[in-house]
């Protein structure tokens, strides 16, 4: 694992992605306690897509170098397609005083939505099957078992 994953990881995580905001937004108005909660949802939320795409990338590593490229190409290209619209799309976190739930939620409620928002959120999957490959040679001898523990180190 080298630093670049790790810096690279840390960057895309503080992007406010859904799981992002629904963690900040749990946080603001519910507390830390239920922020943590959130988020630990939310975290769980990955593990369906990180599978798919480790699964699926698995294949393609056995089937074909030259697939494989294929694909570690579209995900850069992927990448810079959602840093371009983050770019454009400008602040995407705006706090408003008003339209309070004044209904208390459980915690499990919170993290199940934390959860859920992740397993049905389409771009996690795609973007787990273009951020993996970036940091995975080709030729590696054991690389699913890499991408399981990136998959692993991006989720703490």
């Amino acid at each position: 694992m080298s630093i670049e994953f790790l810096i690279t990881s840390i960057a895309v995580i503080l992007l406010p992605g859904i799981g992002v905001l629904y963690t900040i937004a749990v946080g603001l108005g519910r507390g830390f306690r239920a922020s943590i909660v959130a988020a630990a949802g939310c975290t769980v939320g990955i593990l369906p897509a990180a599978l798919a795409s480790i699964i699926g990338l698995a294949a393609i590593f056995h089937t074909s170098a030259l697939a494989f490229q294929v694909v570690k190409y579209l995900g850069v290209l992927y990448m810079l397609y959602m840093a371009w619209n983050i770019l454009r799309d400008g602040g995407a976190l705006d706090v408003k005083k008003g339209d309070i739930n004044k209904e208390p939620v459980s915690m499990m409620r919170t993290a199940v939505k934390g959860t859920l928002m992740n397993v049905l959120n389409p771009k996690l999957s795609l973007f787990f099957l273009a951020f993996l490959p970036q940091f995975v040679e080709v030729g590696h001898p054991d690389a699913t078992a890499t991408m399981f523990l990136l998959a692993g180190v991006f989720m703490c």
